[in-house]
């Protein structure tokens, strides 16, 4: 009797190192946030003492050496917007289709092959793919497509969904696969061709883990900092065509940093946009997460 009470004992002093652990992980990851957070705020706001906010955010002109400076960074928040939107346009519907494919048609073959691949594509480095745009799609689409230059909004978009397609592909084949065979049997027993069970029952069932497929590809386009300052084209200008040069807020960031001086006007507007660009992110993933759920729901539902 005394030495269960021990072992018992025992094991609650594991559980609750455990979960003292995994309680100071989770809080250290919530204060390096928080910190990351409060360094950019401290380093951003002093500039608008200079321009006010409205002017700042929704300000079409980006001049910030000259004298006197313009502030504004609509244009960059425009092209954050387009190229991640164009971007999943085209990786989004890529990445769920290859992931249906491998769990649901390929052959055991062809998914021992092609899966390794296509996580092999999501360890490349950024500036390798950003390269590739630069010296081979970029002369590609000038020339096809008779242009001025061939490093754009449409090139940059490109090269983000090549990022994203791997992330997308690779987790929801793991939702799809989680999917219990059951229910597909279930469905194809009652007469059910293998699309309709695609459509009605794998997908309505997988949708929450596509949803977070989807919300971390989107994630990694909207944040990309080395694939944009290579192949968008670097103009902080309002873009009127899928094949205008465009310069995204990760893209002017990481090109004008170096050159700006500690704590100058250039400097605080700097970390002014990487503010907004932390909200932007910030309120992408709650708005994400919200769908999830809300999809996450609709299936159990549906089931």
């Amino acid at each position: 009797m005394a030495r269960r009470a021990k072992t018992e004992k025992g094991r609650r002093a594991r559980e609750r190192v455990i979960r003292f652990f995994f309680f100071g992980v989770a809080l250290a990851s919530i204060t390096t946030l928080f910190l990351i957070a409060l360094f950019l705020f401290l380093e951003g706001v002093p500039i608008f003492k200079e321009v006010s906010v409205l002017d700042f955010i929704f300000g079409t002109e980006w001049y910030p050496t000259d004298d006197p400076a313009d502030f504004g960074i609509f244009p960059l928040i425009v092209a954050s917007i387009a190229v991640t939107l164009v971007s999943s346009l085209i990786s989004i519907p890529l990445g769920v289709l290859t992931a249906l494919y491998l769990a649901e048609r390929a052959s055991p073959r062809v998914r021992e092959w092609v899966k390794p691949m296509v996580e092999l594509l999501a360890s490349l480095p950024s500036v390798v793919i950003g390269f590739f745009g630069m010296v081979i799609v970029a002369p590609f689409l000038q020339q096809m497509l008779n242009i001025p230059t061939g490093l754009n909004l449409f090139n940059a978009s490109l090269m983000l969904a090549f990022m994203s397609i791997p992330t997308i592909c690779s987790l929801s084949e793991d939702a799809v696969f989680g999917v219990p065979v059951e229910l597909k049997e279930a469905s194809l027993a009652l007469g059910a061709t293998q699309w309709e069970t695609i459509v009605r029952v794998i997908l309505p069932a997988a949708i929450s883990g596509i949803c977070t497929a989807v919300i971390l590809g989107m994630s990694r386009a909207m944040g990309e900092t080395m694939v944009v300052l290579m192949v968008a084209g670097g103009a902080a200008m309002m873009p009127t065509s899928l094949f205008d040069p465009v310069r995204p807020m990760p893209a002017s960031i990481a090109a004008e940093m170096g050159e700006a001086p500690f704590q100058s006007e250039h400097y605080y507007a700097l970390f002014a946009t990487a503010i907004v660009l932390f909200l932007f992110t910030l309120a992408f993933n709650i708005i994400a997460e919200q769908i999830s759920h809300r999809y996450r729901q609709v299936g159990a539902a549906t089931l």
